[in-house]
């Protein structure tokens, strides 16, 4: 193998592939990075056994080959070099690649690309497209609520529907639930429902910072994998088994109370009063009070109290329609979701202390967010 890129092109490609690089393993070689020649490309392969990442770069190719390197040592050598032109070669029947770029050069000992596990080919079955900025914020907004622990592996997946032209994500930790719909370029052959790993759209979101067109989605027929294309990248991952929960029964279809509040405002309310929540397992509460006659529009007060720290207490305006309100949440809940909002006004529906509250960004109907309250004494 012998070829030439950019060493800029060279570190940016490392940086995507190596998200997907295993940590601790028993196959050594899933700490290597694949580094192969495709026609007049460097490709560069990275995965877990879970997840893969494959990156394409320009590159100069004067002798094709293919070999595997650990991908720690050499994004960190590659990102330690001067932007200039990057030299690799790998002489026939060797394992040892030769770096060259300006007055640097390494000798850097690999693995035979055969030892490499096969990254599966993802071609038949369901097959959509999806705008970026749609899906980004679609991600954004709920992978925030899946599950990190692994004694529900389904829970700590995204479910994905795609009916039509609407893919409908969803995710759940048994505190909270966020639903997200956005429209699909075009519609899918048949309904499909899949549970994506969380931590494969997260990674997939950092991927779609750079990308302007749309990606393409394929979920095999089997239903066991689904591989996401843009335009230098393909992302493929395992999905996990399973049955994903009933969720749309947990939205609650009426309310009490409903709070229209601003966004930035009520967000610095809940951070503040999350400083004194720290010893008191997170809460904080809400009170909303409708506005009567005279007095002006209704308000809600944000608060949370500590016995060793003190008590802090927020108020906004807002307008409250139905009668007075009073629940806890987690402030953490509160802040994730609030953060994610692009919308400059939420509003918050309640039906009494011991029922989940909804929030939903005003102005859009495809963002739903459903939180637990926390039980307190009033």
């Amino acid at each position: 193998m012998r070829l030439s890129c950019l060493q800029e092109h060279l570190n940016r490609g490392l940086g995507i592939v190596g998200r997907a690089v295993a940590g601790r393993t028993t196959l050594p070689v899933t700490n290597n990075v694949l580094l192969a020649t495709d026609e007049s490309r460097l490709k560069l392969v990275a995965t877990n056994l879970e997840m893969a990442i494959t990156h394409w770069i320009g590159a100069k190719v004067e002798e094709e080959g293919e070999i595997t390197v650990p991908a720690r040592l050499l994004t960190e050598f590659v990102g330690s070099l001067p932007s200039d032109r990057v030299d690799l070669n790998l002489a026939t029947g060797s394992r040892t690649v030769e770096a060259k770029c300006a007055r640097f050069e390494a000798r850097i000992s690999g693995m035979d690309a055969k030892e490499f596990p096969p990254i599966p080919r993802v071609t038949d079955g369901i097959k959509a497209k999806v705008e970026v900025d749609s899906l980004s914020q679609s991600i954004t907004q709920v992978v925030l609520a899946d599950a990190t622990e692994e004694s529900r592996p389904v829970l700590t997946g995204v479910d994905a529907q795609f009916e039509g032209d609407l893919l409908t994500l969803a995710a759940a930790d048994g505190f909270r639930l966020a639903v997200h719909t956005l429209p699909l370029a075009s519609p899918v052959a048949e309904k499909t429902e899949v549970i994506i790993p969380g931590r494969t759209l997260s990674e997939l979101n950092r991927l779609l910072a750079d990308e302007e067109d749309a990606v393409e989605i394929t979920v095999n027929a089997s239903r066991s994998q689904v591989l996401f294309r843009l335009k230098n990248t393909e992302l493929m991952s395992q999905l996990v088994q399973g049955t994903f929960p009933q969720y749309r029964q947990l939205i609650p279809q009426s309310y009490n109370t409903k709070v229209v509040v601003n966004v930035p405002e009520l967000l610095r309310a809940v951070r503040a009063a999350s400083i004194f929540a720290r010893d008191g397992s997170g809460i904080v509460r809400l009170v909303a009070t409708p506005g009567s006659g005279e007095l002006g529009p209704g308000r809600i007060s944000v608060s949370a109290r500590s016995e060793e720290l003190g008590d802090d207490v927020g108020e906004l305006d807002a307008t409250v329609e139905g009668e007075e309100a009073k629940i806890a949440f987690n402030g953490r809940y509160l802040i994730d979701v609030l953060s994610v909002l692009r919308e400059p006004q939420v509003e918050l529906e309640t039906t009494n202390p011991s029922s989940p509250g909804v929030i939903r960004p005003v102005g859009v109907d495809n963002y739903t967010h459903v939180v637990m309250p926390m039980f307190v004494q009033w």
